[in-house]
């Protein structure tokens, strides 16, 4: 009887949920070579016209910018483009940072962008690959690098914290960085994290919450408690963006 040749799965394809169909074909490969850099002035023209109005507790974040110390930053799939344009920023003033990205063929994109930025990246897929991500997460830590997740990504629901991010900090003991943003103006995709891609010229406001530690020997009956707690601080942050944008309004 034959047996099955052994799956490599340091490749991205082999990560890939076997339940999506898509794939790097020659002409989707066509359409990201020249799609990539479309996309990418197009980033950076937003991100340049924004205004970063105010971040709320950037203290909480500075400890960890050009420094051997490392965290974990965790904001909604839906804030992708504003909080990824803040950690643009940090890793210019020297911030290690590891992206941790869909194995999927919508990362590809912004896998490119990322490494272009200077930033790391592991792929991972949450359903054939979550062991491994977390491996490649650990050996990026040891080298000193930050991982900057998406809490509800890459699949939803939305607002609901992954407990992959809780697992990995109670492994490495290193601190979750909730974050959570606004813009009072904004496009929302039809999808199910209602992305948000903030409008040329648009007020931005950012929180950066205090450094989350869970201990080392949380029992993994607990872990849920701090997954809990935590959905609720990048919420309670979101809020308080928003209630900063309302109040800057009302002032002016």
């Amino acid at each position: 009887m034959k047996t099955e040749p052994k799956k490599d799965f340091s490749s991205v394809d082999s990560r890939r949920s076997s339940a999506s169909k898509r794939n790097m074909g020659p002409l989707r490969r066509l359409y990201y070579q020249f799609g990539l850099p479309i996309l990418r002035c197009l980033t950076w023209f937003l991100a340049v016209t924004y205004k970063i109005e105010k971040i709320i507790d950037k203290k909480n974040i500075k400890q960890y910018l050009n420094s051997e110390k490392i965290c974990a930053p965790c904001y909604w799939h839906q804030h992708h483009v504003i909080s990824t344009t803040i950690m643009h920023r940090w890793i210019k003033k020297g911030f290690k940072a590891c992206f941790l990205i869909s194995a999927s063929v919508d990362g590809e994109v912004v896998s490119k962008i990322a490494e272009k930025w200077g930033a790391k990246v592991i792929r991972g897929s949450a359903n054939q690959s979550g062991t491994l991500a977390l491996r490649d997460m650990q050996d990026m830590m040891k080298k000193g690098y930050s991982i900057v997740t998406t809490a509800d990504g890459p699949r939803g629901p939305q607002y609901e914290f992954k407990l992959g991010a809780i697992l990995m900090a109670r492994v490495s003991g290193v601190p979750i960085i909730p974050i959570g943003c606004a813009a009072d103006r904004a496009w929302y995709l039809n999808r199910w994290d209602h992305f948000m891609i903030p409008k040329p010229f648009s007020r931005i406001v950012i929180a950066i919450g205090e450094p989350y530690v869970i201990p080392t020997d949380t029992a993994l009956d607990q872990l849920e408690f701090h997954r809990l707690k935590v959905q609720k601080i990048v919420m309670s942050l979101m809020s308080k963006c928003e209630d900063n944008l309302k109040i800057s309004k009302e002032a002016n």
